[in-house]
């Protein structure tokens, strides 16, 4: 905590915002989006690499959130405090941190990805203060950023190679995604069947369960999208640059659509069950992956005709 304390007394207004917009780049939303843009305007490949390494860190590290169980810095020192703007994204368990899970995953697989020197280096801002950023707010501790910020590392560097040769060897992406989808299926069991202990935090162990029926709705899904894009589909990413941008804005509302508009519908079907959040997650990767690839080949054309 002495490190927190040292934080605490340096922020200001001026920091504090600075560090909430730095801390957003974390954030779910911003992990699909960025991954999103990359699996249909710059390389699928890539794509399928940045979403493995971010789901699959997010089945660990919710994992770990809920097998150890660690309260918030707050908590645990009723003395210190936080931004406060910070709190309400402050969910679930603190160690590890899924802020720096996501944006160590996201952006140091981006690093890695690219041959542009100045954009690697572009990258690796946010790996470095995404991390410090959560503990500047007072939302972790220095354990909590540290492990997830290995645990991220070490995801790059053991798939990173097996990603690059998936154009030569395709059954290697079928034996990754269909043994993440076991992974996310073995923490639903886990949730479901585990005898936690009387006085664990309800709030806490409910974001738990329904994060690990995300995850197995997600990741069930990347396996079917490899499936029919390797033996039917096979979408190209390019396009002019035009076509890409309408290509984006149109895809990411439905895909957003998708996601918000089913939430509802699919908990009263399902009675509540979080089992809602598996379909509604893997309808969304569907429509990401499959439904609106589907058309990219006219946004193709439309370059090649302005071309001729």
């Amino acid at each position: 905590m002495d490190l927190l304390y040292a934080l605490q007394s340096i922020r200001c207004p001026f920091l504090d915002a600075i560090m909430q917009v730095i801390t957003r780049l974390g954030e779910e939303t911003f992990f699909l989006v960025i991954a999103i843009i990359v699996f249909w305007c710059v390389d699928k490949y890539e794509g399928y690499f940045l979403m493995g390494i971010g789901l699959l860190g997010t089945v660990v590290n919710q994992f770990l959130k809920i097998l150890c169980r660690i309260p918030r810095p707050w908590v645990l020192d009723p003395d210190f405090s936080i931004v406060e703007s910070a709190r309400e994204a402050a969910t679930g368990y603190s160690f590890p941190s899924g802020h720096t899970q996501s944006a160590v995953s996201v952006f140091g697989g981006l690093a890695v990805w690219t041959k542009r020197k100045w954009l690697r280096w572009l990258f690796l801002v946010p790996v470095v203060l995404v991390p410090f950023s959560r503990m500047y707010l007072g939302v972790h501790t220095p354990l909590d950023v540290g492990v997830s910020f290995a645990v991220a590392i070490a995801f790059i560097a053991v798939f990173y190679p097996l990603y690059r040769r998936i154009r030569e060897k395709p059954q290697y992406m079928l034996w990754l995604t269909v043994g993440m989808a076991a992974m996310a299926a073995a923490f639903v069991v886990f949730m479901e069947f585990s005898a936690f202990p009387a006085d664990v935090d309800a709030e806490n162990l409910a974001h738990a369960r329904k994060n690990a029926y995300t995850l197995l709705g997600s990741l069930s899904a990347v396996v079917l999208v490899w499936i029919v894009d390797k033996k039917w589909l096979r979408f190209d990413t390019k396009a002019v640059w035009w076509a890409q941008l309408i290509k984006l804005i149109l895809g990411l509302a439905l895909v957003v659509g998708v996601r918000a508009g089913l939430k509802q519908p699919l908990l009263a079907l399902c009675g509540g069950h979080e089992i809602a959040h598996a379909l509604r997650y893997f309808l969304v990767v569907i429509a990401a992956g499959i439904g609106w690839p589907a058309t990219f080949r006219w946004f193709a054309k439309w370059g090649k005709k302005e071309q001729i």
